[in-house]
């Protein structure tokens, strides 16, 4: 797993990049990447983006 605080547009092998929480697409290497983290049951989660019409289609499950 990459670090989520990385620079994912940044030489991210896509076997190592991570997926949209959406589309499932893997997004590796590109700048449009978006994040949001929470907290939840005393640990930190994630979700990841491939670009702003993903993050918004997101319904948080």
């Amino acid at each position: 797993m990459v670090d989520p605080t990385s620079d994912h547009h940044e030489d991210i092998d896509e076997a190592d990049a991570p997926n949209c929480a959406v589309c499932d697409a893997a997004i590796a290497n590109e700048v449009t990447h978006r994040v949001i983290t929470w907290v939840e049951d005393n640990s930190v989660q994630t979700a990841h983006f491939c670009d702003d019409d993903c993050r918004a289609e997101w319904d948080g499950e």
